[in-house]
């Protein structure tokens, strides 16, 4: 208990002596209570204040400044605008996840530890730390892999970095349930399962075969995609905290004029980065849900190239057909098959009038269709319609909210490259190919033969651990724990520890009151 009270009031007053809660009174109404407490955490300290930058950096390096936790949960509340409203939201998705690199050394023991010192003789010439995170760093080796020398990239967890997230997340969980506490008006955030719930992500994610097993999935389903590349995993040399893969010669997506240098044409690569998510959503029904630029590399040809795979999005047969279906109704307008869609789909109730649902879904793509090209967003139109069909039932999709989210990212990346990139033009040829093959009876038999094998495939890979993953991700798309999971039974016992741990705080505070009383 002890312990878990050091750990609050450390974090707390890193929050009090940061400006960031400042930052946050001015775009949210922070309760007075709350305002006292940390007042009152931060007493005989000095702010850490920058007036250097804007209130949007000031925020995301006051962040950065209170490490891995809060820069975590920096992260997880950009996608969160419902509880802490759009202008939070926007200036939080600008969060760096940069922090200073640990020794070569440790890292070399963190290897070893990992793989074992029989498969770690198989690294030449490891590097100085490449790049490094918060909750990882990168470092570039060699391996020989059937008798050909390989460079790789070795992605190796910062030491003690879960013991570290574990302790400050469970102070943090204490910190939110005093909060609830003492504020009512707070209880509507649920901010106690918002922390539990970066809690379950982040675990997920500083678990490295996740992540491994990600692209491997990734890289069988569009290893033969032209323009596009997944880098190679070598399992031998994989572990829970050691990741290793191909090494990639390539620049950013956000260095522009390097790209545009090198004669690679913005048009063309803006138009690849749409068709390729839209091909992996809908084809494959297996996406990269994290596609910011610094995810996004592109090489001297003009290749596109994903890294980081810990969020990745998945949706099944049905929905992928829902969307295809939509997003080319909304293209055609032809609103009435978007409706009978719906229904036919069983997205919403049977006995709901098509008729009125056409009208519903028409007050979004008309006022659309009359912007500007360059206006138009896909992902944008696809939460405006989960908006509109919700008033008519419709049950949540959390994959569909989770490549929403991404695809408004996706379009805002591809629009750097080409401001005039039209959404709707580019997305027509795709979706048009996957309508068309879904349609074939001989393609159906194919794709039921392949899923069939795949899924054989899989099971000795992982099962448990795949699971856990996929269940990390619904909760992440949908920003809520189902209550048939065994986390929502987790998150009760947790909520019924901190009520258990407040009350033997109030016994231990009035046993201090009085024995100073008896003292003094």
């Amino acid at each position: 208990m002890v312990k878990k009270l050091v750990t609050l009031f450390v974090i707390g007053r890193k929050l009090a002596l940061s400006d960031a809660l400042d930052i946050v009174s001015k775009i949210y109404k922070v309760p007075v209570l709350i305002k006292i407490f940390f007042s009152f955490l931060g007493l005989f300290g000095k702010k850490n204040v920058n007036q250097n930058y804007n209130e949007e950096e000031r925020l995301c390096k006051s962040m950065e400044s209170m490490g891995v936790t809060f820069i975590k949960l920096g992260q997880f509340l950009a996608t969160r605008p419902d509880i802490i409203g759009e202008k939070l939201s926007d200036q939080l998705q600008t969060l760096q996840d940069k922090v200073p690199a640990f020794s070569k050394h440790r890292a070399l023991n963190e290897i070893k530890e990992g793989l074992g010192n029989e498969n770690y003789k198989d690294f030449i010439n490891i590097s100085e730390p490449i790049a490094a995170a918060s909750i990882a760093q990168v470092h570039k080796a060699q391996i020989k892999d059937e008798g050909v020398l390989k460079e790789v990239a070795i992605k190796v967890l910062r030491p003690n970095i879960k013991k570290v997230f574990n302790e400050e997340i469970e102070a943090l969980m204490l910190l939110a349930y005093i909060i609830e506490s003492l504020v009512k008006k707070t209880k509507r955030l649920k901010l106690v399962e918002v922390v539990f719930l970066l809690k379950e992500i982040t675990n997920h994610e500083m678990d490295l075969r996740f992540e491994a097993a990600a692209a491997n999935e990734f890289y069988e389903n569009t290893r033969n995609d032209v323009g596009f590349k997944i880098p190679k995993i070598y399992w031998k040399l994989t572990s829970d905290n050691v990741l290793t893969l191909d090494w990639i010669n390539a620049i950013s997506i956000r260095e522009v004029e390097k790209i545009k240098s090198n004669g690679v044409n913005l048009k063309i690569l803006a138009r690849d980065i749409i068709q390729h998510f839209l091909r992996h959503a809908v084809r494959d029904g297996y996406f990269h849900a994290d596609m910011h630029q610094g995810n996004l590399l592109v090489d001297d040809s003009g290749q596109l190239i994903f890294i980081d795979f810990g969020i990745m999005g998945r949706i099944d047969k049905l929905n992928r057909k829902f969307l295809a279906e939509i997003l080319y109704g909304f293209i055609k307008r032809d609103y009435k098959k978007v409706a009978q869609v719906h229904i036919a789909a069983g997205l919403v109730p049977q006995n709901i009038n098509s008729e009125e649902l056409a009208q519903a879904l028409r007050s979004i793509g008309e006022p659309i269709f009359g912007q500007s090209v360059k206006d138009i967003s896909g992902g944008k139109l696809l939460k405006q319609l989960f908006d509109i069909t919700e008033k008519f039932n419709m049950q949540t999709q959390p994959q569909l909210l989770l490549l929403q989210k991404t695809m408004v990212v996706v379009e805002g990346v591809a629009r750097k490259l080409d401001p005039d990139a039209n959404i709707w033009d580019i997305s027509q040829p795709v979706l048009e190919k996957w309508l068309r093959e879904t349609k074939d009876p001989i393609n159906e038999i194919g794709n039921i033969l392949k899923d069939t094998s795949e899924v054989l495939k899989k099971l000795p890979d992982f099962p448990q651990v795949m699971d856990k993953a996929n269940q990390a991700l619904t909760f992440l798309a949908s920003g809520q724990i189902p209550q048939n999971t065994n986390t929502y039974s987790s998150l009760n016992e947790k909520k019924m520890e901190l009520k258990s741990f407040k009350n033997q705080s109030i016994i231990g505070l009035l046993f201090l009151v009085i024995l100073s009383i008896m003292v003094f």
